[in-house]
């Protein structure tokens, strides 16, 4: 081809910033110079081409912003190995309809039996449906926002975490709050309530979460909240972190634990334990 002409292909591609198709552009010439497609075929290529390149920038720019510890996907996740998982319910959340409709979803289990993976995958599923995402632990979204709230900066601060339409909040329950962490929390709950959704990982029952919160009455608001439009996958299992060293032989096997469920709203603490089974 003359190179005038691919000089001018160049320069209109790059003004048109079809970053792909320029780049691509001898290696398409050749092959459609073999292949001789029609021309409605040749310019659905060069197209597809670029969609697709833009596509993958997009995804890889979102999942940058979303800060997840790992980028792992839950058909990587091992749902034999956690049989407790009703794979058909993930199958559900992986529709992506409840970021729809603003709704939560909370994990419990103990150490190690992939509450993260999950959230992650779920946040991939997100990022793929051009959801925005950010992941924090809740330790470090705590120290963030009561720094801000010293700084007097709360309110600027706590729009990073309530713009994106889904937020994990990871490991809720490993380290207890005190009470103006959980006063923020609660301030982040009601804030994004009916707005976005959350994705909450905890090792602790919600009978427990009065201990987390340091005080009964914030925990059953804070779970009322997050209850509202909510849905709980409770992990009864083992640790993947352990598995290939009891295989080992070099663990006991450990009784599986368990975590109350509760999809019920103005709830006690007490009434999210007695609908554990639910």
């Amino acid at each position: 081809m003359n190179h005038n002409v691919m000089d001018r292909l160049h320069d209109l591609l790059a003004q048109l910033t079809l970053v792909q198709a320029d780049i691509l552009l001898e290696s398409l010439l050749e092959c459609a110079a073999k292949e001789q497609p029609a021309y409605a075929d040749f310019l659905l290529e060069v197209l597809t081409t670029e969609k697709e390149f833009r596509t993958a920038r997009i995804m890889q720019t979102r999942t940058r912003m979303a800060s997840l510890p790992y980028a792992k996907t839950l058909a990587q996740f091992d749902f034999l190995f956690q049989p407790s998982i009703d794979e058909r319910q993930i199958k559900e959340l992986q529709t992506l309809r409840f970021i729809s409709e603003s709704g939560n979803v909370i994990l419990l289990g103990p150490p190690g039996v992939g509450k993260t993976h999950i959230a992650v995958g779920l946040v991939m599923e997100a990022i793929r449906g051009g959801f925005g995402a950010y992941f924090i632990t809740a330790n470090d979204l705590v120290n963030d926002l009561g720094k801000a709230a010293r700084e007097g900066k709360l309110d600027q601060r706590m729009r990073q975490y309530t713009r994106p339409k889904v937020l994990i909040v990871d490991e809720v329950g490993y380290l207890p709050l005190d009470p103006i962490g959980a006063t923020i929390f609660f301030q982040l709950v009601s804030a994004r309530y009916e707005r976005g959704s959350i994705i909450l990982t905890s090792n602790k029952s919600y009978t427990d979460w009065g201990a987390v919160f340091g005080d009964q009455t914030i925990a059953a608001a804070i779970l009322d909240r997050l209850l509202h439009h909510s849905t709980t996958i409770n992990i009864r299992g083992e640790s993947y972190r352990l598995k290939e060293r009891k295989r080992a032989g070099l663990f006991a096997a450990v009784p599986p634990a368990s975590m109350e469920a509760s999809p019920k709203r103005n709830v006690t603490l007490q009434e999210a334990s007695a609908d554990a089974t639910a």
